[in-house]
């Protein structure tokens, strides 16, 4: 008999994996999960780092969580939401994520990924300057390094290589300006209150180029995470936002990773004092439990949508488990704890430890080119030189080696490109963090010590 390990490799097609790897090394099976922690097959222990990705904001194995999955299995299992056909749990998630969310974002369309959610706005965005009488009003323009998911619409408005490479994609009507990350991007004499400066600029003669009359929206996550943890520089939405409210240019705030605690914050927009005209919500919405998403949608725009009904007709779009009501009802619960044990407080106050501790015991490492994050996310880059920032040529696959290394210690932060990416659940502790960098710091030497064996690199 197969073992599992063995029906995988048969029978599955793993996301973001190298086909050939994966079948010269096959999977690595993890069975079960608690709290910070996730157990594999084998029984070793590994700190969930990453929350899984960057999504399980109250931790796992949480049996109230079960309680209220089971619950709603049992009174309604699934019921659609066509034709004004609502449930309890929908209408309820719906009531508090208006109650958590920017000021006059009220409304909200359920899907069952950021993909999904950031495909629907595509469709919405165009939807809305249609009826408003603006047929020419439909590109959109997204940031080199940015990521808002992997449907054909998904992927054209993020700009990652690998996602593009042999997909026929970014579609046409997809702009991407530079990606605003200071350390590689801004030249050597400017501040970051002149790049950030430099990257309006560029947002500006994009516009033109373009045409503001072809421009429907502009997508933004308030910290970049799959293209690398990058915070903005400073000043960068105070520059950005007022150039798309002149040439009336909607802002769509990719709150996949941000929301839900992630910054300390209930969403990244919160933390950098911005109002967008929608918001991609999913990840942190369940905390991964089940899945689901949800675009949250102006008081504004949605007047328009409201006013214009009569002539347009149904909004012809969605998905047959949109407000599905068992994922609305671990919504419900999810955000209840979140809220009854403050884990946005506990993500600004661990979080800035969390920072600290890097800062004061890895950042310093001659493999570190730059440490950076706000509250429970966080990048270490490493570099082949310091001084001049001279990256690892990829092909190296340093990050790899060091996600071995780790793997090793009980320990998982995920790899991207020459970086390992931090975002542990929201529940996690200073004690926690004291292991988790204490654990990254031990890999961090073995690495060096392996690179400096292998001639790869001296210190």
């Amino acid at each position: 008999m197969a073992t599992i390990a063995e029906k995988d490799l048969r029978h599955l097609l793993h996301p973001f994996t190298s086909i050939a790897d994966h079948q010269a090394s096959g999977p690595h099976m993890f069975e079960r999960a608690e709290g910070i922690h996730v157990y594999d097959a084998d029984g070793n222990q590994y700190i969930d780092a990453m929350a899984g990705l960057w999504c399980s904001n109250i931790g796992y194995g949480r049996k109230e969580m079960a309680e209220a999955v089971a619950s709603q299995i049992e009174k309604m299992s699934y019921y659609h939401s066509f034709m004004a056909v609502g449930n309890e749990p929908a209408a309820e998630l719906g009531a508090k994520l208006a109650e958590v969310m920017p000021g006059n974002i009220n409304r909200f369309f359920y899907c069952n990924s950021g993909s999904e959610a950031n495909d629907s706005f595509v469709k919405l965005v165009r939807f809305y300057n249609n009826v408003r009488g603006l047929p020419k009003k439909k590109k959109f323009i997204g940031r080199v390094g940015g990521y808002h998911g992997v449907t054909v619409a998904a992927a054209s408005l993020s700009s990652l290589p690998h996602l593009h490479a042999h997909f026929d994609v970014p579609s046409e009507g997809f702009i991407h300006v530079r990606k605003p990350h200071y350390y590689h991007e801004a030249e050597e004499s400017q501040s970051e209150e002149e790049f950030t400066a430099s990257l309006a600029g560029d947002l500006e003669e994009t516009i033109a180029r373009e045409g503001a009359d072809t421009i429907a929206a502009f997508i933004a996550e308030p910290v970049m995470g799959a293209g690398g943890v990058i915070p903005p520089p400073k000043g960068y939405f105070d520059a950005i936002v007022p150039i798309l409210r002149e040439h009336d240019i909607l802002f769509i705030a990719d709150e996949v990773v941000c929301g839900f605690g992630r910054l300390g914050t209930w969403s990244g927009s919160e933390y950098f004092n911005m109002q967008p005209d929608l918001m991609t919500l999913a990840k942190g919405l369940t905390s991964g439990y089940v899945p689901m998403s949800a675009c949250g949608i102006s008081d504004e725009i949605y007047e328009v949508l409201h006013e214009k009904s009569g002539d347009s007709g149904p909004f012809g779009h969605g998905y047959t488990y949109s407000a599905h009501p068992v994922s609305a009802a671990a919504g419900v619960k999810n955000l209840e704890i979140i809220e009854r044990e403050n884990l946005v407080g506990n993500a600004a106050e661990v979080g800035a430890y969390l920072q600290a501790q890097l800062a004061e015991k890895v950042a310093p490492h001659p493999l570190v080119g730059e440490h950076r994050g706000i509250g429970m996310i966080a990048g270490i880059e490493l570099v082949k030189n310091r001084e001049t920032k001279e990256p690892f040529d990829l092909t190296l696959g340093i990050t790899k080696r060091m996600y071995k290394h780790m793997l090793t210690r009980g320990l998982i932060c995920r790899p991207i490109m020459n970086m390992l990416a931090f975002s542990p659940p929201l529940i996690l502790t200073k004690d926690d963090v004291d292991t988790i960098v204490a654990k990254f710091a031990d890999a961090l030497d073995a690495l060096a010590e392996e690179l400096d064996h292998d001639g790869i690199w001296q210190p």
